[in-house]
């Protein structure tokens, strides 16, 4: 892990036992693939696959990593198709990923890297059934109330989780933007870190 990404998971905030109750399902339907010795694919799902499903699906990636977990795969899609966000952008490398931008455009594909020989983790908008997801055999985790009940029925998905998130996007343009994409991308890696903290091998 780049050191300044390290020293941004050293102070991760703590996380309230109602959270804890939240992300409960996700444990299970991860720690149950490891028992069944099965892939793990993880699709987080908000709106404009733009803003915190690219947190949750980066942020759940570098956890498994860290935390040796095998077979993990994590991707992330909308409801609609729009842009990774530029905030986002700045707001993982501030704090400590290796960016690089592949394509350039309306929805630019992204290389995003936590380590110096990890494989890239690929960011871009797309929807969440697009051919670039999984399409059987994974949990749907909503991280949008507005995906959630926009989206009645996931196909292919194993397992459906709500795991929402305020959007960072009400501070947008506004003194208080980078502070408050700052903190929502801190609160969803602490609670991907505690997800894949309590996996047994």
């Amino acid at each position: 892990m780049y050191p300044t990404l390290s020293k941004t998971v050293k102070s991760l905030p703590p996380i309230p036992t109602e959270r804890k109750i939240i992300l409960q399902p996700l444990i299970d339907f991860v720690q149950q693939k490891i028992a069944d010795k099965q892939e793990i694919n993880i699709n987080f799902i908000c709106t404009h696959n733009s803003r915190r499903s690219h947190l949750a699906q980066i942020w759940a990636q570098v956890a498994a990593a860290h935390f040796h977990i095998p077979h993990v795969q994590c991707y992330s899609g909308g409801t609609e198709t729009t842009a990774v966000y530029p905030t986002i952008v700045d707001t993982l490398q501030n704090q400590g990923f290796n960016i690089l931008k592949l394509s350039e455009g309306n929805n630019p594909v992204y290389a995003i890297k936590y380590n110096e020989n990890s494989n890239s983790i690929i960011g871009f908008s797309k929807k969440y059934d697009d051919d670039f997801t999984p399409k059987s055999a994974f949990a749907a985790v909503m991280t949008c109330s507005q995906a959630d009940g926009g989206c009645p029925f996931i196909s292919g998905a194993e397992k459906r989780i709500p795991i929402t998130f305020e959007d960072p996007k009400i501070a947008d343009n506004t003194p208080e933007q980078s502070k408050v994409y700052a903190e929502r991308s801190l609160q969803i890696a602490a609670e991907m870190f505690y997800i894949f903290s309590k996996i047994n091998l």
